[in-house]
């Protein structure tokens, strides 16, 4: 079993290469090896541009039984707690397109620049099927953002034009990814703030760091030999 592991920055994921660097043997940087289990952990930067690129090297230059993305998200959904780890089932782009002269924005799909149905896409979102097997986490909707919504106005026109439950800024690339180079993949985030007027002292950091680890670890214990 081949694992990779993406995630945006070390520091989401830092216990879990903790508990790589201590139970598993080091085959060089962020790879691990013990008995038939290969874990790769690719730490792309922030945001879509670095995650594609990433993803797309090394995804053309290494076969992989399972791809999975892990890192924290801003909720939309106040049913959401801070603290709460989800599995992402579907993506959007969320900011690919124009700004309107009255302040709307109109997406590539609704300019008629991509189809809705045109692969990897199904009515304009991006869908892991995979998903359907695995019941361990809440399933949530995810939107992807070059910028992070923080303003009262443009968060209320985003949840009006997009039925989604947390924003991130890689998902939609690393599920893109996935899907042209048809590698199964699965995407857990933790919650560590509720997307609102901007105020970073709402944020709990900790907890969701903490949280995402512990189930990272736990899915990893599933493919670990006894």
């Amino acid at each position: 079993m081949h694992l990779l592991i993406v995630a945006a920055t070390p520091f989401e994921i830092q216990p879990f290469l903790n508990h790589l660097e201590s139970t598993f043997e080091k085959v060089s940087d962020f790879h691990f090896k013990k008995n038939e289990l290969e874990i790769q952990v690719l730490i792309t930067g922030v945001g879509m541009t670095f995650t594609a690129f990433c993803l797309g090297h090394v995804l053309a230059n290494n076969q992989f039984d399972l791809a999975i993305n892990a890192g924290i998200a801003g909720a939309f959904d106040r049913s959401l707690k801070i603290g709460d780890v989800v599995q992402v089932i579907s993506e959007q782009f969320g900011d690919m397109g124009v700004e309107e002269n009255d302040g709307r924005f109109t997406d590539l799909f609704e300019m008629g620049l991509f189809e809705k149905d045109r692969l990897p896409f199904e009515n304009g979102k991006l869908l892991n099927h995979i998903t359907e097997d695995f019941e361990f986490l809440p399933k949530c909707n995810g939107l992807t953002v070059n910028k992070v919504h923080g303003e009262k106005s443009s968060i209320a026109a985003i949840q009006d034009k997009y039925d989604v439950d947390l924003e991130t800024m890689e998902g939609a690339a690393f599920f893109l990814s996935c899907k042209f180079s048809e590698v199964p993949f699965l995407a857990i985030r933790s919650i560590s703030n509720y997307v609102e007027p901007r105020n970073r002292d709402n944020w709990d950091l900790p907890s969701a760091i903490n949280n995402l680890n512990e189930v990272l670890i736990e899915i990893l214990n599933v493919f670990e030999p006894a």
